[in-house]
């Protein structure tokens, strides 16, 4: 027991590194489609599935996995880009872009997760697990937004794009209080990084233009907790419930003239309910309804208004943020298990479109545009050993939102007054994950 706790805390350290260096996109807006590759098989599914529990699941269904550790790595690739059409106006007091289509550098990271459950008596257990939830990432060529200090020229000093990478420690507690009934609860420590490159073109629309831009990586901390709750209803039938608090997280101080509420950015509630329905004792369904509340976070869902900049610029607590809306999202899963040693999973998941057509300019920064994933999976146990090896694919299916560049504007010839938008904006995604773990 104590050397495996020993290659466990030295796996922590390895995958903490690891979970560090690495900047990417997630899917249900900047959230994973799943965690642990058993659910990932199933587009995410599985709050009613103790099986899928460990890295970030209902922390009800861990007393019912018994002792198990776990380690995985995803290769993940995301494809981002946008287009411009039209040309810019040119005009004193607009902010036009130039047309094109432009696509995000940065196309391949790995992501990877570890986690540990131990059974404390008949009745309880406790975990542990590291996992990242990736974040926003783009990085775009310096041309991607015109240069404030000179009218008509594009350009920075560098590449242009924002990197926000999240980092999670969940420790969970769960207990059966009644037959094929139980609670679990999961303390969270968070830590997420955050860097914003080139965007010294909305420095005239900042509260503090010294902590916009290019300073750097800035870190934070913090802290929330999950609750679960997982019990048969009837033969074969499931119900999974649980709700995870907004993150209460430092605020990133370098970047106080950006996000709104002088560099606030936590991360907002989630709550899920699902059913798993064992058909027989080779297959089994399920489905999960998950709501993300994104207009908990101003940073994240205040809207971009350019006629509210005089009052409440960037980095006030009314200032623009990406005017994410909240979400919700239906997956669906299937489990096979007829073959000796062999398990088969598929799955699908649907989420609303967080982005609306009036928000794409300062989405540019973070097309979370995905609404639909499609995956499958398998696991092969490993002899009669308990171990076991886990394979997801999960591949997002191109998604897009299009609408107009809110700060350039057609003039009209003889008055010179504005009579409509110039620009159009279309930002498109797409992605593919790999994932690979090993249980034992």
């Amino acid at each position: 027991m104590k050397k495996t706790f020993k290659i466990i805390f030295a796996a922590f350290i390895v995958f903490a590194g690891m979970l560090a260096s690495n900047q990417v996109m997630a899917t249900d807006g900047y959230f994973s489609c799943g965690y642990g590759t058993q659910s990932k098989g199933m587009g995410g599914v599985g709050i009613a599935w103790y099986k899928n529990s460990l890295i970030n699941g209902n922390p009800a269904g861990l007393v019912s996995l018994g002792k198990q550790y776990s380690i995985s790595v995803g290769l993940f690739n995301p494809n981002r880009e946008y287009t411009v059409t039209g040309n810019p106006s040119m005009m004193p007091g607009t902010f036009g872009l130039l047309p094109g289509t432009v696509k995000s550098d940065s196309k391949m990271f790995v992501i990877p997760s570890i986690g540990a459950n131990w059974m404390l008596n008949d009745k309880s257990s406790f975990s542990i697990a590291l996992f990242g939830n990736g974040g926003m990432n783009t990085d775009y060529p310096p041309t991607t937004f015109p240069d404030g200090s000179k009218m008509g020229t594009f350009g920075s000093n560098g590449d242009t794009g924002v990197n926000l990478m999240q980092m999670f420690l969940g420790v969970s507690y769960s207990r059966n209080i009644a037959k094929n009934h139980s609670l679990g609860i999961t303390g969270l420590i968070a830590y997420q990084m955050f860097e914003a490159k080139g965007l010294g073109a909305f420095a005239p629309f900042s509260s503090a233009p010294d902590k916009l831009t290019d300073n750097g990586m800035d870190k934070a901390t913090g802290f929330g907790f999950k609750l679960g709750y997982m019990g048969k209803l009837a033969k074969g039938l499931t119900l999974g419930a649980s709700y995870q608090t907004m993150l209460y997280m430092s605020e990133f101080d370098d970047y106080a003239g950006l996000f709104a509420e002088q560099g606030d950015f936590n991360i907002p509630s989630t709550w899920t309910i699902g059913l798993a329905y064992e058909i027989n004792e080779d297959w089994a369904v399920m489905a999960d309804f998950k709501r993300i509340n994104y207009t908990d976070v101003a940073s994240v869902s205040n809207p971009m208004d350019p006629m509210a900049f005089a009052t409440a610029p960037l980095g006030t607590d009314d200032g623009a943020g990406f005017g994410w809306e909240d979400i919700n999202i239906l997956k669906f899963g299937m489990e096979y298990s007829g073959i000796k040693d062999w398990t088969l999973r598929t799955g699908y998941s649907h989420a609303e479109q967080p982005i609306q057509s009036s928000e794409v300019l300062f989405n540019i920064l973070a097309p979370g545009v995905i609404e639909d994933h499609v995956s499958f999976g398998f696991s092969k146990n490993i002899g009669d050993s308990g171990k076991a090896v886990h394979v997801a694919f999960c591949y997002a299916l191109p998604a897009s939102v299009k609408g107009y560049n809110p700060m350039d504007y057609e003039f009209d010839t003889n008055t010179g007054m504005p009579i409509g938008h110039n620009q159009t904006v279309k930002l498109e995604m797409n992605q593919l994950e790999i994932d690979i773990a090993f249980t034992f």
